[in-house]
């Protein structure tokens, strides 16, 4: 087989080998660190999509992980097709070459690891069914894994260095062999999110803060946001202020109520602090908006309902206003 050669510039500096005296001295006679051990780690990015990783082959199991676009692995019997969020395992001494699709280049992560562990899980978990490429949903989790791996080895073969990289190898491996159990959390996530927005939609006439909504539902303000911006696009207090006011839009509606019960209604004991809000969302204050209903009416008034329904329905009508401090 042909060496690739790890001095050119495809790699990006991205390409580290731990030499063989140093897994020979520090890793292959001690029991613990043997069980599981990374040999090699590289990063291929889109921009060097006209390169490819020559024919090869290793004694060790390659983990490869395409982020984005697409690609081939090429084994001596088959082809694959590798795309984003897919994962494969190459297993020992199989020649394999992998290229970048010229049209849609793939930013693709692999590793290479061995140990006397191996074995085991290559038995209980059937490492026959990743030869093939397979859907892996937890991109942020495993480039975590990855950018731990490799900033550890990137500051040398030390022993507290590979012993950090390689108990990150146990982490990503877990992602793989356990697709399903990280599916069941992500699952729970979103229908804690699900129930979140509920929460706000029913408690509208309230002043809810971040903290408030994320102790709700056992999350810390930090971990809740990030989720919540992750489904909506949205932070959540932006989110509820939308809701607040698009209620308040329905209200407008009904010509009994005035500003100030309105305001009272979406959790606004100022009327005119009520007003500046409703006009950063919708460019109109109240009275233009309700002026604008009794003028027009071109459009059928929208029936707010407290299930079912998502502030996304209704955001394209009004202005994009982020990082508010009220609520």
């Amino acid at each position: 087989m042909e060496n690739i050669n790890h001095e050119n510039n495809f790699f990006e500096k991205k390409h580290i080998t731990v030499p063989t005296a140093v897994i020979n001295e520090y890793v292959k006679n001690k029991f613990f660190r043997n069980a599981l051990y990374i040999t090699e780690i590289g990063s291929l990015t889109p921009n060097c999509a006209h390169q490819e990783l020559t024919e090869r082959q290793c004694p060790d199991y390659v983990l490869v992980y395409c982020l984005a676009g697409k690609g081939h692995c090429e084994t001596r019997n088959e082809l694959f097709s590798l795309q984003a969020n897919q994962f494969m395992l190459i297993s020992p001494e199989q020649a394999y070459r992998l290229q970048a699709d010229p049209e849609s280049p793939w930013h693709i992560h692999w590793l290479h690891f061995n140990g006397h562990m191996v074995h085991e899980l290559k038995t209980n978990f059937d490492f026959q069914q990743f030869k093939k490429p397979v859907a892996l949903p937890f991109r942020d989790q495993v480039t975590d894994s990855w950018q731990k791996i490799h900033s550890s080895l990137s500051d040398g073969f030390a022993l507290e260095n590979l012993g950090y990289a390689n108990l990150n190898l146990y982490h990503l491996l877990s992602l793989l062999l356990f697709i399903n159990n990280g599916n069941n959390a992500r699952r729970k996530d979103e229908d804690q999110l699900e129930q979140s927005i509920a929460f706000m939609k029913d408690n509208l006439h309230k002043p809810l803060t971040v903290e408030s909504i994320a102790k709700e539902f056992n999350y810390s303000s930090s971990h809740y946001s990030t989720l919540f911006k992750q489904k909506t696009g949205l932070s959540p207090i932006d989110y509820f202020i939308r809701l607040k006011i698009q209620y308040a839009c329905q209200l407008l509606t009904k010509n009994t109520l005035i500003i100030k019960e309105i305001a009272q209604k979406v959790g606004y004991d100022d009327p005119f602090y009520f007003s500046r809000i409703f006009k950063k969302i919708t460019g109109k204050s109240p009275v233009e908006y309700k002026g604008g209903l009794k003028l027009k009416k071109a459009k059928p008034a929208v029936v707010f309902s407290t299930s079912n329904w998502s502030v996304n329905d209704f955001l394209s009508t009004f202005k994009t206003e982020q990082n508010y401090q009220i609520y």
